[in-house]
C-alpha cells in the first residue's frame, strides 16, 4: 500500500516501560504505540526474520559520517560512510559476516552496548556517564565520537505492527550534539561540539520481505532555536502507526498522519516533496549516495540516500506554523529483500 494523499491515524502514547513481545514471541498488543523516551524492551524470540540494527549519522557544516551495525540472525552486516561536503568526496567501508559471530545488540535503547567484533568493520557503541560513545575501525575509516545527552530532550519511539508475528520497534533520536574525530585514509577530521549533530535510527523487529521505505531527518539551531525533523513513509502505510514528528527545543510534536512522498526515481538529485495536513516540505539534494548490493538469488539491498536541505513549513501541536529554511539532513528510499 502506498499513500497518495495525507491520511490521519489514531495513535496511542505509551508512558510506562513495556515488553515488545509476549512470552510466545508474538507482538505484545500493549507495546503498540509511541513514546517520547525509549520505554520498550526488545525481548524478541524466534529465528530467521529477526532484524536488529543501530544506525548513526553525524553531520556538520563541513562533513558527514555515518555507520550501520545490523544483524539478521544468520548474518551480520556493517558499513561506514564519510562525506566531505565541500568537495563531494566520499569514502566507504562495508563487510558481511556469515554466520554472524562476535555480534551483540542491547534490548533497550540508551542502555547497554552494541558490538560488531569481527569482519571488515569493527563497531562499538557504549552508553557511558558522559553520553553515547561511538567507535569504529576499518581499513579506510576510524572513528571515536561522543554523542552528548541533553537532559529532558525527547526522542520518538514507535512500534509498527504488520501482524502479531511481523513488527518493528524503532527509535529516532534526532540532532543530539556530538564531538570527536574520524580518521579518513590516514587524515584526522574533527567534529566540534558546537556544530556537529548526531542522529540515531535504532531498529528491533521481525520483518516481512520484501519491503520499501522512505526516511528523512534534519536538525539545526537556526537563530538559537533547536529544530529537528523526523519523517517517514511507505513501510508504515496502513499499519496505524507513523514515524513523523517535529522537535522544537527538545520537545516532540507528534504528527499522526501518513505523509505523501514525491520524488523522481530516475533523478535522485531532483527536488523531493513531502506533504501532509501539517507538513509542507521541499528537499533539495546536495549529494546522493547510491548502492545496489545483491547476495546470491534471495538477497538484495538497494538504496538512494540524498543529503541536502529542507525548506517549508510544519505545524506544531499548539498550531504554530514553524518555518523550515535550509535545515540540513537527508532523505532516502530503501528497498530490502532477504
Amino acid at each position: 500500500m502506498q499513500t497518495t494523499s495525507p491520511r490521519a491515524v489514531r495513535e496511542r502514547e505509551i508512558t510506562a516501560r513495556v515488553d515488545l513481545c509476549r512470552p510466545d514471541g508474538r507482538l505484545n498488543p500493549d507495546a503498540v504505540g509511541w513514546s517520547r523516551t525509549p520505554l520498550h524492551r526488545a525481548n524478541i524470540r524466534g529465528w530467521g526474520r529477526t532484524m536488529r540494527w543501530d544506525y548513526w549519522c553525524v553531520t556538520s557544516p563541513e562533513m558527514v559520517f555515518a555507520f550501520s551495525a545490523s544483524s539478521l540472525d544468520y548474518l551480520a552486516g556493517e558499513s561506514a560512510f564519510f562525506l566531505d561536503r565541500r568537495t563531494g568526496r566520499q569514502v566507504g567501508a562495508r563487510g558481511l559476516l556469515v554466520p554472524a559471530h562476535g555480534v551483540s545488540f542491547s534490548q533497550r535503547s540508551g542502555e547497554g552496548s552494541v558490538r560488531i567484533g569481527a569482519g571488515a568493520v569493527r563497531i562499538n557503541v557504549d552508553e557511558t556517564a558522559a553520553g553515547t560513545r561511538l567507535r569504529l575501525r576499518s581499513a579506510s575509516l576510524e572513528a571515536d565520537l561522543l554523542v552528548h545527552r541533553v537532559p529532558g530532550r525527547e526522542s520518538l519511539s514507535l512500534v509498527v505492527p504488520w501482524s502479531s508475528r511481523r513488527f518493528q520497534y524503532t527509535v529516532k533520536d534526532v540532532g543530539r550534539p556530538a564531538e570527536g574525530t574520524v580518521r579518513v585514509e590516514g587524515r584526522t577530521r574533527t567534529f566540534s561540539a558546537g556544530s556537529a549533530l548526531a542522529t540515531l535510527d535504532l531498529g528491533r523487529g521481525r520483518w516481512p520481505s520484501p519491503i520499501i521505505w522512505n526516511w528523512g531527518a534534519a536538525a539545526s539551531r537556526p537563530g538559537g532555536r533547536d529544530v529537528a525533523l523526523q519523517i517517514g513513509g511507505k513501510w508504515t502505510d496502513g499499519t496505524g502507526s507513523v514515524e513523523n514528528g517535529l522537535f522544537l527545543d527538545g520537545r516532540l510534536h507528534k504528527i499522526s498522519e501518513e505523509l505523501v512522498w514525491r520524488y523522481d526515481t530516475t533523478d535522485w538529485h531532483a527536488p523531493w516533496h513531502v506533504t501532509g495536513d501539517r507538513v509542507d516540505l521541499s528537499f533539495t539534494p546536495e549529494h546522493v549516495r547510491e548502492s545496489d548490493v545483491r547476495r546470491a538469488l534471495y538477497m538484495r539491498s538497494r538504496e538512494a540516500q540524498a543529503f541536502g536541505h529542507y525548506k517549508g513549513t510544519v505545524v506544531a501541536d499548539d498550531g504554530e506554523t514553524v518555518e523550515i529554511d535550509g535545515l540540513y539532513g537527508w532523505a532516502e528510499e530503501v528497498y530490502r529483500r532477504w
